[in-house]
């Protein structure tokens, strides 16, 4: 059987791929106080993904949550960060793409927190890469992933609509009857669990191998084109699929007419088939088929219990809601920061700086305007897609977005924007942008691709 490589990709915005030793076994890892049953903390969601909390070495940062990672990996540390690394010593990883390795710190004995679980003994890797920088296509600050570490010691309920994670030590963990859930197995292969499905783009069904990738936020990757993909009429697209530690990562999109999970099914799914270059030299469990990421799972209540090696679900409110593609063809970056000035409303205060008697019982009052000075968010096109609606009406790459349907863009959160391109066919989308110190206005419509 093939050695199976690190290999991960948040997909939609993002890709990471990191080939790292195996990890440290024999610590004893995250535990909660005594007699404490389980934990909960709230979460971000952004794009599919969970974003939470974590503390290391008493510096909190963020970090995805992420089932497809064996190991934690700490990046994007600014020059304002600030943290102590204990019993650190230099290696070299391997990034996805042709740049080759990189150079980390392996970093053992960090005091890492989630909530009030604990683990005194965790191994860290650290990367400096600049281009695993994932915070300006999230537009939140993201500093690490942590996935197995974290999964081994408990069982973890992912409630995506309330965005609440809870904990529950295994030992003490009474499972509640749920008539609505259904249990499903999954298999652990180098610390990463796998589950079986069926999907197709006719009436047959193909049964598939998936990774349960939480850090993925497309619905499904699929490794193999023969699955789904027809020439005749073409039923795909090229695209921007994610940011990898060596590169972009390019590849095609399509929909699968459905995809069953036990009793669930799902239909009109979308699916992404990178590229060969990016999977390229990249060993394989030989059984995987693909990835199973956050687009499909945020429509349910997750439970992963890799001590019974299972996962359960409950699917919410979200589970029929259609799945669309961005239909603007603009993937948006966060661009650092700009200085914008707002006036003051007259709710507030237009103070009187002159006051002079014209007689005994008259006088003038002059105002001055009172402004605001604030540091927002500046966004940007970081990739447009070829012939996308976007890109027909004259959009290019690193135009500075200012406004959108006559809202200042600093106002939307990115992942609002994306939402927003992603929202309904036919939607007029009105941005005015600066593009070399002119600003321009483009108007188009967002149009289903598929």
């Amino acid at each position: 059987m093939k050695t199976f490589s690190k290999i991960r990709f948040l997909s939609l915005f993002l890709g990471i791929f990191v080939l790292l030793p195996p990890s440290v076994v024999g610590q004893e890892g995250f535990t909660l106080p005594d007699g404490t049953i389980k934990d909960k903390i709230d979460f971000e969601l952004v794009n599919n993904l969970v974003v939470i909390p974590v503390t290391i070495n008493g510096t909190e940062f963020s970090f995805l949550l992420d089932t497809g990672v064996n190991t934690t990996i700490l990046f994007g540390l600014s020059q304002e960060d600030s943290i102590q690394l204990k019993n650190t010593r230099p290696i070299r990883i391997r990034g996805l793409g042709t740049g080759g390795s990189i150079d980390a710190l392996r970093t053992e004995r960090n005091k890492v927190t989630v909530g009030n679980a604990v683990d005194e003994e965790h191994t860290i890797y650290v990367i400096f890469e600049q281009s695993l920088n994932l915070s300006p296509r999230m537009g939140l600050p993201i500093h690490g992933i942590i996935g197995y570490d974290f999964f081994k010691k408990f069982i973890v309920k992912t409630d995506y609509t309330r965005k609440k994670l809870t904990f529950f030590d295994p030992e003490k963990y009474e499972p509640k009857v749920c008539s609505r859930c259904e249990v499903f197995p999954i298999r652990l292969y180098e610390n990463k669990p796998y589950i079986d499905m069926k999907v197709g783009s006719g009436d047959t069904l193909v049964d598939v191998t998936l990774l349960i990738d939480s850090g993925a936020s497309d619905a499904l990757w699929i490794f193999d084109e023969t699955i789904g993909i027809v020439e005749a009429p073409q039923n795909y697209f090229e695209d921007f699929l994610g940011l990898g530690l060596s590169g972009n990562i390019y590849g095609k999109r399509s929909k699968l007419k459905k995809a069953q999970l036990g009793t669930y099914v799902l239909a009109n799914v979308n699916v992404a088939y990178p590229s060969e270059d990016a999977l390229e030299d990249i060993k394989f469990y030989d059984d995987r088929s693909g990835s199973l990421g956050g687009g499909i799972l945020k429509r349910f209540t997750v439970t992963m219990d890799y001590s019974s090696q299972q996962m359960i679900l409950k699917k919410n409110n979200s589970f029929s809601d259609p799945f669309y593609y961005n239909m603007s063809g603009i993937t948006v970056e966060h661009d650092g920061l700009v200085v914008v000035k707002e006036e003051q409303t007259s709710d507030s205060v237009k103070i009187p700086t002159n006051i002079s008697s014209e007689n005994d019982n008259a006088f003038t009052l002059q105002f001055k305007t009172i402004f605001n000075f604030f540091l927002v968010p500046r966004y940007i096109v970081a990739e447009l897609r070829e012939n996308s609606p976007a890109a027909l009406v004259g959009l290019l790459k690193n135009d500075e977005i200012l406004s959108i349907n006559g809202r200042p863009a600093y106002k939307y959160k990115l992942y609002e924007i994306v939402a927003l391109f992603s929202s309904q066919e036919g939607k007029r989308i009105k941005l005015q942008i600066e593009r070399n110190g002119v600003k321009l206005i483009k108007k188009f419509v967002l149009k289903e691709v598929l």
